[in-house]
């Protein structure tokens, strides 16, 4: 009997003195200490919220593409607001093209929704996929992404760039290579889009049909 209760005893101590893991345990940030955040296994949003100090519906709401209850390992998501709208970025993307089109005697281009999404959509996948190239393992080239969402054309071309953080400053960057500047101010090409995703910057030229 008295090696029964020195037993239940030990496993009494064992129980209440074992160190263990609960929330108290996680480093915790008042603020998020970067703007993006990679998702790692086990990960949801009230978790990362809870970590970085966030609302979780806020949380969501700066990733309104990426679906909480699926969310992957290796997902790129945004802890808080760059302070400028990604439209924004797009738009003046757009009007340092037409500036320096202008100065080399060239037409406007004319920023096409439709190509615009396709562009979206191909930013969102060099993060989202972990890549960077024209070559998506999703879409393809960037001409069969342009069939694949029903946009004709005669001749057509792309610009990618990662981790610029400013439309000035990818714009400079395109600029300084001579196959991104050709794009740019290529007199055949009439239409763009323009999309960023997460610091994936992607131009995408058309001549239209």
């Amino acid at each position: 009997m008295k090696k029964i209760s020195l037993f239940l005893l030990l496993i009494a101590l064992f129980v209440f003195h074992a160190p263990f893991v609960n929330a108290q345990s996680i480093k915790t940030f008042k603020e998020p200490p970067f703007e993006f955040y990679k998702v790692s296994k086990g990960d949801s949003f009230w978790y990362i919220a809870q970590r970085y100090g966030l609302d979780y519906k806020k949380l969501m709401n700066l990733n309104p593409d990426v679906d909480p209850n699926n969310m992957q390992v290796g997902d790129v998501i945004r802890l808080k607001s760059s302070g400028t709208p990604v439209k924004n970025f797009e738009e003046e993307v757009v009007r340092l093209v037409n500036l320096e089109r202008a100065a080399n005697g060239l037409s406007s281009v004319m920023h096409r929704a439709d190509i615009k999404s396709v562009a979206e959509k191909k930013a969102m996948d060099m993060i989202n996929s972990n890549y960077f190239s024209h070559e998506s393992p999703n879409y393809g080239s960037p001409f069969q992404m342009l069939k694949t969402f029903d946009i004709s054309y005669q001749s057509a071309g792309e610009n990618i760039a990662k981790g610029q953080k400013s439309p000035k400053e990818v714009m400079d960057s395109w600029m300084n290579s001579p196959g991104h500047r050709a794009n740019i101010l290529n007199g055949k090409y009439n239409c763009i889009g323009v999309g960023y995703y997460n610091g994936a910057w992607v131009q995408l030229f058309i001549q239209s049909t």
